[in-house]
């Protein structure tokens, strides 16, 4: 049974994993695809706003490209060389105004947005009809080819687009071409927040639907290893009052069997022991029947019969009959209370007190102390012995059906694990509490609360 526990355990653990593992991928592709939703959102507003720059500033476009015409002309005339026309082009005094044009821009067409950008220099080519075409330079994407903008790095910006310009002109007779491309880079600050603000309702249901999983999974194997140990406390159960009813039944046979004698007939004495001792064996089966259902009642189900008795008086009659039955136990008195009156069902508070002191006595103790005392205006009654004592780690299931200390892997008393369950249900039936203090070696004490 436990291996099969096990294996179903390890079962569901892997098909809680692979559907996460799904679930994660499957939030992954939705975040990639909002992603690439972004940048191509993003590509075509900001294309759209800085498509040409005659929209932005039309006198710095014509500065623009007179500085273009005197660089190439004087390339061209041999008075610049290819170094002089890349800085003349990347150092321009109207880039400035350009950024902060384009920013304002930018902000004012899409204010959900903090946007930095950098238009960078790509291409530099004169084409001229006599010659040959000369390429001032032609580079990958640099920042520092950088013409307007306040980027300091493309690593994680993304292209918007590239614009190819043409210009043509004529020096000494000839006919020349200009053809630039520089290509718009931008970073949305945040970026990923925003996505992921997009995200939320997917966020959220994938979320909801990984904790639901992993609840259900939780509650499953709870109730698979609480249906286990409900098994096995039925089948302990089943064992142990086999064994109880054993006892007297064999008793009960042997009796009969004695008495199918006809000198034990004859003799009134031998006859009158058989008959008694067949009457205590039918009364402990009785007994035994009786608690099993007893307990098979729920705590609200009990019907009290309460009277108004002396506490004191009544505890002295319970300790009397119990020196009795076991007249080798050492049992004391230490009252710190007189004439209490409480309102008690007599019949199953004296069955709850036998089973503490009963239990006592299995568990090894020869003295046990009955105190009584008012604690915060409630009766106390305290059973002190000097038995094996109990483990803190037991300690909280004593008051559980069926439950027996364990010796080992073994159960060393006779029992059915009810009695302490059928003491804690009649004392909470009273409105009150019960109670346990021990250590393994040092004896167990149970307190039991009553309202006065």
């Amino acid at each position: 049974m436990k291996q099969r526990i096990n294996l179903l355990i390890a079962f569901s653990v892997v098909a809680l994993i692979v559907l996460t593992t799904v679930q994660c991928y499957l939030v992954k592709t939705a975040y990639d695809y909002k992603v690439a939703e972004f940048h191509t959102q993003i590509k075509n507003e900001i294309g759209q706003i800085s498509n040409n720059y005659s929209d932005i500033d039309s006198t710095i476009v014509a500065k623009k490209e007179a500085l273009y015409k005197s660089l190439s002309e004087n390339y061209i005339k041999g008075k610049k060389t290819k170094l002089d026309v890349k800085s003349g082009v990347l150092q321009a005094q109207y880039q400035n105004a350009i950024t902060q044009k384009l920013q304002r821009k930018f902000e004012r067409d899409l204010p959900n947005f903090k946007i930095d950008f950098a238009i960078v220099l790509n291409k530099f080519i004169l084409y001229q009809s006599a010659k040959k075409t000369d390429t001032i330079f032609s580079e990958k994407p640099f920042i520092q080819n950088k013409l307007y903008g306040n980027l300091v790095s493309l690593n994680h910006a993304f292209l918007v687009r590239s614009y190819v310009g043409t210009t043509n002109g004529t020096f000494e007779n000839q006919d020349y071409k200009l053809l630039t491309e520089d290509s718009m880079y931008v970073s949305v600050i945040d970026w990923e927040m925003i996505i992921l603000k997009r995200m939320t309702f997917i966020l959220v249901l994938s979320l909801l639907s990984i904790l639901t999983l992993i609840s259900l999974f939780v509650i499953a194997i709870k109730a698979l290893i609480k249906q286990k140990k409900v098994s096995d406390v039925k089948t302990d159960f089943i064992n142990n009052i086999t064994h109880e009813l054993k006892t007297p039944l064999a008793t009960l046979g042997i009796s009969t069997k004695i008495l199918e004698q006809k000198n034990i007939r004859d003799n009134d004495e031998n006859f009158h022991s058989i008959v008694n001792t067949i009457s205590r064996q039918n009364n402990r089966l009785q007994h035994l029947i009786d608690q099993v259902m007893a307990n098979s009642l729920a705590e609200n189900e009990i019907e009290l019969q309460k009277e108004k008795i002396e506490a004191e008086d009544f505890l002295l009659s319970i300790v009397n009959d119990f020196k009795i039955t076991f007249p080798k136990i050492n049992l004391k008195t230490d009252f710190q209370t007189q004439k209490t009156i409480l309102v008690l069902d007599k019949f199953h508070l004296t069955t709850a007190f036998l089973n503490v002191l009963e239990n006592a006595v299995k568990y090894g103790s020869d003295t046990i102390t009955v105190k009584t005392n008012i604690i915060e205006n409630q009766f106390s009654i305290s059973f002190e012995d000097n038995g094996i004592g109990i483990a803190k780690n037991k300690q909280s299931l004593l008051f559980e059906k069926f439950y027996r200390v364990e010796q080992g892997n073994l159960h060393n008393t006779k029992g059915l694990g009810l009695g302490l369950y059928y003491v804690n249900r009649i004392v909470k039936a009273h409105q009150g509490s019960v109670s346990v203090i021990s250590d393994l070696g040092k004896g167990t004490q149970f307190t039991i609360l009553l309202k006065v």
